[in-house]
């Protein structure tokens, strides 16, 4: 029989009460796990930065930067996005439950605190964290360009290949992600609800070549998972076609060869083992009666260039 092993958590309690952070401090300590302590909303910014806590237990009415905007601020990083907060106060009203959750706590314990029940919440919370993470750094290990946004299209999270797409074409982004991503909205929620075997695809306009978004499911009732990739233009793959005798997808690939894109990436944008990417090159090479990419791209580049237009890579 296999036993899963409890995991360690570093956790920061942030509380203007000594009494409470000494009860927190003793009562996680001989529980196993590290904690840090923070006295205030502006001291728990500092200590935020300064070691990534696992959990934050936060205090919500305290002096100067209450509980509330202290979360706010913390979840304003995209570092801290998946950071679980919960907090922990004496109002058990609907209104303070609802603030503290749309701050971006994920939970929230009365006072007094009860040890077992607080230790069983961080266990729960943090594990999920990990999971989140070890999830998104799996993804970004397998090149993916995918990313994550809520509803009204605000990015969430996304793979190293997706973030450099959108840097591409929204070079002026914040920690949001880029303004344009909110036209995302609408179509967001017909994607979500739209029973197809294709997936619902959207395209979105920046500087350069447009960018293709598809629907791949939902996270959640708040979080959208996407594919993105970028789009050519459909003139250019025509003019490839027909100068070479070429199918779809050989003009395809050879558009994206002409663009400067390697055969990984190829692959990537189309959906493509590295292995179909190499026969499609050998009969591309054997049409255009040529021995390598260098001489296939030239060639492309001259047949666009007779109709007028550029490669869309």
């Amino acid at each position: 029989m296999i036993h899963e092993t409890k995991q360690s958590y570093v956790v920061l309690a942030i509380d203007d009460s000594p009494d409470s952070l000494r009860f927190l401090t003793d009562a996680l300590s001989i529980a196993g796990m590290t904690v840090l302590v923070a006295t205030d909303g502006e001291e728990a910014l500092i200590r935020v930065n300064e070691v990534r806590p696992d959990v934050v237990l936060l205090d919500a009415l305290m002096p100067g930067l209450d509980g509330f905007e202290t979360c706010r601020r913390i979840k304003a990083d995209a570092r801290f996005r998946d950071l679980p907060v919960i907090f922990m106060t004496a109002l058990s009203e609907t209104e303070h439950v609802v603030e503290g959750l749309a701050a971006g706590g994920v939970d929230y314990v009365t006072k007094p605190i009860i040890a077992q029940e607080l230790i069983a919440r961080i266990h729960v919370h943090g594990k999920n964290a990990k999971l989140a993470r070890s999830t998104g750094l799996a993804l970004d290990a397998a090149g993916r360009a995918l990313l994550a946004v809520a509803p009204g299209g605000a990015v969430l999270w996304t793979t190293p290949r997706a973030a450099a797409l959108l840097q591409e074409s929204f070079p002026t982004v914040d920690c949001d992600g880029p303004k344009a991503l909110y036209q995302l909205d609408a179509w967001l929620q017909k994607a979500r609800l739209q029973a197809s075997p294709h997936p619902a695809v959207f395209s979105l306009l920046g500087l350069g070549n447009p960018l293709i978004f598809s629907f791949v499911t939902s996270i959640g009732p708040d979080e959208y998972l996407l594919a993105v990739k970028r789009e050519y233009k459909v003139d250019n793959r025509q003019v490839l076609r027909s100068s070479f005798t070429l199918t779809a997808r050989e003009a395809e690939v050879l558009l994206w060869i002409a663009s400067g894109k390697s055969n990984r990436d190829i692959g990537e944008i189309l959906g493509l083992s590295p292995r179909t990417v190499n026969k499609h090159l050998e009969q591309i090479y054997a049409k255009l009666g040529v021995e390598n990419r260098t001489a296939a791209a030239a060639l492309a580049l001259n047949a666009i260039e007779r109709q007028g237009s550029r490669p869309n890579g």
